[in-house]
């Protein structure tokens, strides 16, 4: 008897230990299901088609417990909440390629530089089967001092099969974002003063129209910004998009 017991504790402690992410959700492709898995504050995780795709990994090692080591990994910007290399040395990264930004190129470490794919604002790459470009997020007005200045960071489209998915990164509700068509799953962020608040957010997605919408990276230097006004924003413009709201700040 002592087996079957031992088994159930065990299963009972790993249950437990995996249990702390949102709940995953599915998106039907012509290559079956992809899986997205919001991880923490801007980390996600994208399964499709034996593929494991990781953006913006940060919270260390057991933010990811339970979760496959990627094959892909895109980093959005050099700010640590996005390139955040002890998490890169705890997790599993050696069958990863990094698409990254030159600037974050410019700070890897060499071991995982020579991994790198630099792609820039508005330039194109196909890894292992899934296409990605990368598009601009910086922050309004314009300036030399800006936060997030144009040109440093990515966001990125991805190309999961027919399923087209946007990553907003750090930006502003940029002419770039606003003009975006026919986008699946949008990621997009708000969080003062790094990014932009929740009116400029709903305002982007009211014109831009994705089919879904993640409020993510909404933790800002005066604590979480109010996503369900992001929700009831969006929805009292547009009742079918599909706002979709994750507890992102788990401590792990």
């Amino acid at each position: 008897m002592k087996k079957p017991i031992i088994l159930l504790f065990l299963c009972s402690l790993l249950s437990t230990a995996f249990a702390e992410h949102p709940a995953a959700d599915q998106l039907q492709t012509t290559k079956g299901n992809l899986t997205i898995q919001p991880v923490f504050h801007a980390a996600i995780v994208f399964t499709w088609d034996n593929k494991t795709v990781y953006v913006d990994p940060y919270g260390g090692a057991k933010a990811f417990a339970g979760l496959a080591a990627p094959d892909l990994i895109l980093i959005t910007d050099i700010h640590p909440d996005h390139m955040d290399l002890e998490t890169l040395k705890a997790i599993e990264t050696s069958k990863a390629t990094f698409i990254v930004p030159k600037a974050v190129a410019d700070q890897m470490p060499a071991n995982l530089k020579s991994k790198c794919v630099i792609i820039g604002n508005g330039e194109k790459t196909t890894q292992k089967g899934i296409f990605i470009s990368a598009i601009p997020m910086y922050n309004l007005p314009e300036a030399a001092d800006a936060m997030h200045t144009k040109g440093r960071g990515n966001g990125y489209i991805i190309n999961f099969g027919e399923k087209i998915i946007y990553i907003s990164g750090d930006t502003e509700d940029i002419p770039e974002m606003r003009s975006l068509k026919k986008i699946d799953v949008a990621f997009v962020c708000m969080n003062l003063p790094y990014t932009m608040d929740v009116k400029q957010a709903a305002s982007a997605v009211l014109e831009f129209k994705p089919a879904i919408v993640y409020a993510y990276h909404y933790r800002g230097k005066d604590g979480m910004s109010d996503t369900n006004e992001f929700k009831k924003l969006v929805n009292a413009g547009n009742d079918k998009i599909d706002v979709r709201l994750r507890n992102w700040y788990t401590e792990y």
